[in-house]
Order: structure tokens, then sequence, then C-alpha cells
């Protein structure tokens, strides 16, 4: 979840989304911005990005920007979205581990990608906020587990796909750990004070092959269940 610097088609029967004009901009920008997988489009274009964000940023929901939401922590902007979705090469047989779940969006994404994915919050605020948007919009593929993201899920393990939505000073090791042979995790990799990197890490039978990408700024990965909020 990045720190802070909108064709209106119905979806799960929620109704219409937000400006029609606001989310053809929207696709066009990660177009020009470089994604080009088009499962990854369509699964942006079906996800209502105005459900996931607060009611004050509504007219700014399909902005190419990060949002806030509760607890001090954001929505990413939608270009960090689609990079991360799509370097995580998701298909449809993939059992997907999210560690941050905020707003729920990015599982929501994730979720029209994926055959399930579960994902991990440290925010109790969150994680039940997540919960309830997740079973309004009927993405009966995602499980919201609060806990503490380091940590992973190892009840649930082994992973084929592991994204990171907030900073990671190191590389999880817990995290790795769940991850299966031939599986892939992108995480954001640096100081908490400072720009990070997108990595991309693969499990292979000899090791973690490792792939800088692109300079981020996310808020930080942190241990343990929050004790409030």
């Amino acid at each position: 979840m990045p720190s802070v610097p909108k064709a209106g088609a119905k979806h799960g029967g929620i109704g219409e989304s937000a400006d029609s004009v606001g989310r053809m901009e929207f696709l066009l920008t990660l177009r020009r911005r470089g994604i080009a997988d088009a499962a990854v489009l369509r699964a942006l274009d079906e996800v209502p990005r105005e459900e996931f964000v607060t009611p004050n940023y509504g007219d700014a929901a399909y902005a190419d920007q990060a949002l806030p939401i509760d607890c001090g922590q954001t929505i990413s902007q939608p270009y960090v979205v689609a990079y991360m979705t799509e370097q995580l090469e998701v298909g449809p047989e993939h059992h997907v581990l999210e560690v941050g779940t905020g707003s729920g969006y990015q599982a929501a994404v994730l979720s029209r990608l994926a055959r399930d994915v579960v994902s991990v919050e440290r925010y109790r605020t969150l994680a039940e906020a997540a919960r309830r948007r997740l079973e309004k919009l009927r993405y009966h593929n995602v499980t919201v587990v609060l806990g503490d993201g380091l940590a992973g899920l190892p009840a649930n393990a082994p992973y084929d796909r592991i994204i990171v939505t907030a900073a990671a000073e190191s590389i999880p090791q817990p995290l790795v750990d769940e991850l299966a042979e031939g599986g892939i995790m992108v995480l954001p990799l640096g100081p908490h004070d400072d720009a990070q990197r997108i990595v991309k890490l693969t499990k292979t039978a000899d090791g973690i092959e490792r792939e800088d990408l692109i300079w981020v700024r996310f808020v930080p990965l942190l241990p343990g269940q929050a004790r409030e909020l």
C-alpha cells in the first residue's frame, strides 16, 4: 500500500460504477504506462474501485494515485496495482497469498485471476471492513485473515503466488518458506524512510532468483498483529 503523494459496467449486482469517463481514462492510462496483459486489464476493469475508497475520496477513485484509508494505510495507485499484478503472473490454477489486505482492492483484482486468494491483515478494523466489502461484492474466493503478515499463513501453505503490499526492509524468510517451488513472490523491498524497489522472486529447485524492478514508496511492513484498530 504505497504512501499517499476516477465503462460504467455493472459488477456483481452492485449497480453502476463511478464516472465512466474517469474509468475509461483509468484504463487508457494503464495501457499508456505499459500494462499489456489483457487478463490483468480485464480484472482491473471488472473491479469497482470506487467501492474500496473512503466516501470523501470517491471522485478520485480512478485517478492514478494512492489514496488514504483507515489506520494510516493507503489504497495503492492503480498503476502500481496493475504492475505488481502483471509481474505476479497469476493463472486460474493459482493459490495466492496477499500480505496486507488494506481496503481489499488488490485482493479483489487477484480474485478475478486466481483460483483463490488468502489475504492477511494486521489491523482488525481493515480486516473486518474488507471482509464485509468483499462479501458484498461477491468475491467468494477471497478469505481475509487477521494476523501477522510477516509470518504469513503457514496453515494454508504452500502458495503458488505471494504478493506483499507494504515495504519490507529485508526478504521475509517465512514467506519464502511458504512459497511453492516454481512460485513467484512480488514485494516492495527497501528502507521504510526512503524509496524502495519492487522485487520479483522466483523459487527454484536451486534457490531464489531475484529481479529488481521499478522504484516505489510504500508504507512499512510491520511485525505482529496491531494491538489497536
